[in-house]
């Protein structure tokens, strides 16, 4: 493994180490499982290496289909290797299937498919709770210029779209995913963080059964069981 040298940011679910690489860093994927904006808090076994794991396959599958992404390879049960990147503060959401806090705000309930994905951004910052923005705010307070806004919406619809055909595939409803941005030493856009059951809605095609931290929100248990399921698949789609 590379060395782990200075610390560079703890986040809620995930470390980042510099290395002695200058444009590499490493990701700690922690245990640690939380909800509503850090509220609610609690370990879950194996949680770390089960979003490592999965996250490097569904980052592979994509950086395989020519999306440029932050990861490198999979180091061992917990870390992974990263491109370093500046991230661009705003998280993207979209949504295939009307789930969570979208069905509580609009009144409508979990389930109801759109027209169409739904995106919607926030502002990435913990103290203000996420707040929502619009195209005008981006550029307006010069977050992203309007050529690197209109590329990662572009990627945001290839993303879904090969997400969708991977998880249709496996039997898993993708109902929706949260994803950041950041810019590389050059200036590139790459997709960074993670996609894992922490960041996103997996529901079984058959049953509905919820494979997601919704089962950690809602107290609904087996959430390491259901993280495990969609690990299997994936292994078992993309022989892995």
């Amino acid at each position: 493994m590379l060395n782990k040298k200075e610390f560079l940011y703890d986040g809620k679910a995930k470390e980042i180490y510099a290395t002695d690489v200058a444009d590499q860093v490493l990701m700690y994927y922690k245990d640690d499982a939380t909800a509503y904006h850090g509220v609610k808090k609690s370990p879950i076994r194996d949680k770390g290496m089960l979003n490592n794991r999965i996250s490097e396959l569904i980052f592979t599958y994509l950086n395989r289909k020519g999306i440029p992404t932050h990861f490198i390879k999979r180091v061992d049960d917990q870390h992974q290797l990263c491109h370093k990147l500046s991230i661009i503060p705003l998280e993207f959401v979209t949504r295939n299937i009307i789930a969570g806090a979208l069905s509580r705000r609009l009144d409508i309930e979990e389930g109801r498919i759109p027209d169409n994905p739904i995106v919607e951004i926030c502002y990435k910052n913990d103290d203000l709770r996420d707040p929502f923005v619009n195209e005008t705010h981006v550029l307006g307070l010069k977050i992203a210029t309007s050529q690197e806004l209109a590329f990662i919406q572009n990627t945001l619809l290839k993303i879904n779209e090969l997400l969708l055909d991977l998880f249709n595939s496996i039997g898993i409803m993708l109902v929706d995913f949260k994803v950041e941005f950041g810019r590389d030493k050059d200036g590139n856009i790459l997709l960074a963080d993670e996609i894992s059951p922490d960041s996103a809605r997996f529901w079984d095609k058959n049953t509905r059964e919820r494979l997601d931290k919704d089962r950690f929100k809602r107290d609904m248990g087996k959430v390491e069981e259901s993280y495990r399921t969609v690990l299997k698949r994936l292994e078992q789609a993309l022989k892995c």
